[in-house]
């Protein structure tokens, strides 16, 4: 079951099991990074799932460079009573998460030219998002030498024959993000799997695939090249 903390209480609650709607009403690009996970998520648990955002709500870094939809406009009086609300601010009535605000766009460094922008996301999921976390050049660099890493490594396994996925691996990191979006323990997950000598490199392949349907890093980018 889905659970969500409930910022009011301090306790995760289960989130019914019905279609969502995910309306971003106030941040930036964590609030939709969040918003987005939590989409993805909530149709891994076979729901219908939305997402939509207020008008002044824009990443700086554009949405396709973090790898989400086209998020549709909807103005509040028309987001579905039983949407989640994620943002910087509490709205009374509504069921939402608190993503803490920036004061400024996530980016990469300078320097870091033709780096994935996916290494922004990167950034982002690696702290919980109810933690404060302030855009930090530092961070995104980091991002970007582990994604490129990540790349490299799934590419390299993709050379060897086919195997199943390692279904342990693959419910430890899906149970992590169903309990309230633990994204950093499902990309540790992700790190454990990487060194594990005892799953052959095909089955860390669709391991990593399945995941990374719910992180949205593009994990596969590099299989087939050089």
């Amino acid at each position: 079951m889905l659970r969500l903390h409930d910022h009011r209480t301090g306790q995760a609650l289960d989130v019914p099991p019905y279609a969502l709607h995910v309306h971003v009403h106030a941040g930036r690009e964590r609030a939709l990074v969040t918003a987005d996970l939590l989409r993805r998520v909530a149709e891994r648990t076979r729901r219908r799932a939305a997402l939509s955002r207020a008008e002044e709500v824009r990443p700086g870094a554009g949405f396709a460079d973090l790898n989400l939809p086209d998020v549709p406009v909807v103005a509040p009086e028309d987001v579905p009573a039983h949407a989640v609300w994620v943002g910087s601010e509490d709205v009374p009535g509504r069921q939402c998460l608190i993503v803490p605000p920036e004061d400024r766009p996530w980016a990469a460094p300078a320097g870091s030219a033709g780096a994935d922008p996916l290494s922004v996301r990167l950034a982002i999921l690696r702290e919980r998002y109810r933690d404060p976390v302030a855009p930090d050049d530092g961070r995104v660099a980091e991002a970007v030498r582990d994604l490129a890493r990540w790349r490299s490594a799934v590419a390299g396994w993709a050379r060897h024959p086919g195997r199943p996925m390692d279904r342990a691996y693959a419910a430890e990191g899906q149970a992590a993000l169903i309990d309230d979006l633990d994204s950093p323990a499902a990309l540790a997950v992700l790190d454990r799997l990487a060194e594990d000598p005892e799953v052959a490199p095909g089955a860390k392949v669709e391991t990593v695939i399945h995941l990374d349907l719910l992180l949205g890093l593009d994990l596969v980018a590099d299989i087939g090249r050089g």
